[in-house]
């Protein structure tokens, strides 16, 4: 996609009070990104002008913006003085003739979606418009052979306006020269005491200038007010990242069941399992996720997991087997099976090794984490405990019940510690015969 010669401007100023939440509206997550992000990574690829229009939480919300892109301009601005979707352009310079103004509570736009604005280059502004069923509460957006002649609110509308059901976007594209023009004229003499983008078009209107509307699909240009905005939005995304995947050849066994974040990547045949979660930063290499298990930030080549397991973050598995119910956290496993009831946490694991059921490694202290390193074909018996830091050297046999202490288990050894098996005789009798007599 051409890059060049158009400006994008994100109006990311707003608190987003109806979210009721502290935290900025445009950093609300859906899959595992604020919104801000899909916004910003779907602009930077037709444009190499993009701006951020911040205000409430500025500091957050330009931190966010800093930790995942190098080249993005923002436009401070004071929300208490200048209110309003106009008012928030009050300090905007863009670079280029054409500009393309976005809200940042759109987390579903495309590159493909706002290319659509810099097609109509004939005209001076581009609006975008809703065809809906039930247009109730929107102001209605009058429009003649695809020429809009006016917006009305839908307190003001007549019977006849009111039976449009045509509304407003709330996303344009204007040529540079229109906003420097017209900006620095809004009012904000309303009932909000705002100042609106929308009062341009009645501006533009008024002195000839032609406003073309644009027919876009809602699921693009969805706005996200509420947490079941959000949580559709998230839905939605995550349908098109579990739908690129499968295109590519991945299987997903009741996909609408599995959630997936927009950094996962899965390569050569993988298969997903129904109710898995596999969040950002994960990497699936020729490899079988099973059934409600949950991959965070770790990598799997060649392995297994599941069903009901857990990766934690900063795991590595290759040519690996883990089972139900086995959690793994931050180790590398090469070779190792590990089939139930484990926990194996700040460990590295290698060929041949066999963990047995209910094995724990003891990592923490209390204070510090430390690391339990298992060499080749170690066979580690049900119900062990490795206490860290630890070493098991290769060829090892730690015999089910011990606990291993701190230090090493050199080659070739059977590592066993058991209490003496205590036979009471009769003890059940007296037991529960004491028992019925009270």
């Amino acid at each position: 996609m051409n890059q060049k010669k158009r400006s994008i401007v994100i109006l990311a100023a707003g608190k987003g009070s109806r979210l009721k939440s502290n935290k900025a509206k445009v950093l609300h997550e859906i899959c595992g990104k604020p919104m801000l992000y899909h916004i910003i990574k779907e602009a930077e690829k037709i444009s190499d002008d993009v701006s951020v229009v911040i205000a409430h939480q500025k500091e957050q919300v330009r931190k966010m913006i800093e930790s995942y892109f190098d080249n993005i301009n923002f436009v401070e601005q004071d929300a208490d003085k200048f209110p309003g979707t106009g008012g928030a352009l009050k300090n905007y310079a863009p670079r280029y003739e054409q500009v393309l103004v976005l809200n940042g509570d759109m987390p579903l736009v495309t590159a493909e979606a706002m290319e659509q604005f810099f097609k109509m280059k004939e005209s001076d502004i581009v609006m975008s418009i809703f065809d809906l069923d039930d247009p109730s509460g929107y102001g209605r957006v009058v429009i003649d052979e695809n020429e809009v002649c006016y917006i009305v609110e839908q307190k003001d509308a007549n019977k006849k306006e009111l039976a449009v059901t045509t509304v407003n976007a709330g996303v344009y594209a204007f040529k540079r020269d229109i906003l420097e023009k017209f900006i620095p004229l809004l009012k904000n003499d309303n009932a909000q005491n705002e100042y609106y983008l929308t009062d341009i078009i009645e501006m533009a209107k008024n002195e000839g200038l032609g406003v073309r509307a644009l027919l876009v699909d809602e699921e693009h240009f969805k706005g996200v007010n509420s947490k079941k905005d959000l949580a559709e939005a998230e839905m939605i995304l995550c349908r098109r990242i579990r739908n690129k995947w499968m295109q590519k050849g991945i299987t997903m066994q009741l996909p609408e069941t599995i959630y997936i974040e927009s950094d996962v990547v899965f390569e050569g045949e993988c298969i997903i399992e129904q109710g898995c979660r596999i969040t950002e930063g994960a990497r699936i290499v020729n490899s079988h996720i099973k059934a409600h298990s949950i991959v965070e930030e770790s990598e799997v080549i060649d392995s297994d997991v599941g069903p009901l397991a857990h990766l934690r973050p900063k795991s590595l598995l290759r040519d690996t087997h883990i089972g139900n119910f086995v959690e793994v956290k931050k180790s590398t496993l090469t070779g190792v099976k590990a089939g139930h009831l484990s926990y194996i946490g700040d460990a590295e694991a290698n060929e041949g090794t066999n963990i047995g059921a209910g094995m724990i490694t003891c990592n923490y202290d209390g204070i510090n984490k430390h690391k339990t390193k298992i060499g080749k074909n170690v066979f580690i018996g049900s119900d062990s405990q490795l206490v860290a830091p630890v070493t098991i050297e290769d060829n090892v046999i730690i015999a089910a019940g011990t606990t291993v202490p701190s230090g090493t288990v050199e080659t070739g050894v059977l590592a066993i510690s058991r209490a003496p098996l205590k036979k009471v005789k009769g003890f059940f009798q007296k037991f529960f015969t004491k028992k019925e007599k009270q």
